[in-house]
């Protein structure tokens, strides 16, 4: 099984990309990893939510592939603890045969149609955080999933 985090738009801040390049490169010794980008939506001046939500859903519905598991990161999503992630994970690895694909969507959240084709929502914190702080934490916590179901000492309990 492949993870991949498919997320709209790109990683602007340095420290940011930084932290995702050391993270991917740890998560390399665990499973196969992947970032996938959809490039923000131009001239939106003119645009409603609703319309940017549905351009954005419509890119991001061609990256999928068919048999994709795909997992929302959206503030409506489950919760849950570091350890509980790592079993989420734990079973995933165990169920899911091709691609966990984790989409990170534009400003307004997504489209009807996108969360029509998602097989669940996670959410990683009641708080909101801009789309490049999001991966990178959502990077940390599928790291440290691995380091839990693998007894490495990187996590305190």
């Amino acid at each position: 099984m492949k993870v991949v985090l498919l997320s709209t738009g790109k990683t602007d801040a340095d420290f940011y990309a930084q932290g995702i390049e050391i993270y991917k490169k740890r998560l390399s010794f665990y499973l196969p990893f992947e970032t996938e980008f959809i490039p923000d939506l131009k001239n939106t001046k003119n645009l409603s939510e609703k319309e940017q939500k549905n351009l954005e859903g419509e890119n991001i519905l061609n990256r999928l592939q068919p048999g994709d598991y795909v997992v929302l990161l959206d503030d409506k999503g489950k919760q849950y603890s570091s350890v509980e992630f790592a079993r989420f994970m734990e079973k995933k690895m165990h169920s899911v045969p091709k691609r966990l694909v984790f989409v990170v969507g534009g400003p307004y959240g997504f489209s009807e149609e996108v969360y029509k084709r998602a097989n669940e929502k996670l959410s990683l914190s009641k708080m909101t955080f801009t789309h490049q702080m999001v991966r990178l934490v959502f990077v940390e916590q599928l790291y440290r999933a691995m380091t839990i179901l693998n007894g490495e000492p990187y996590h305190h309990e």
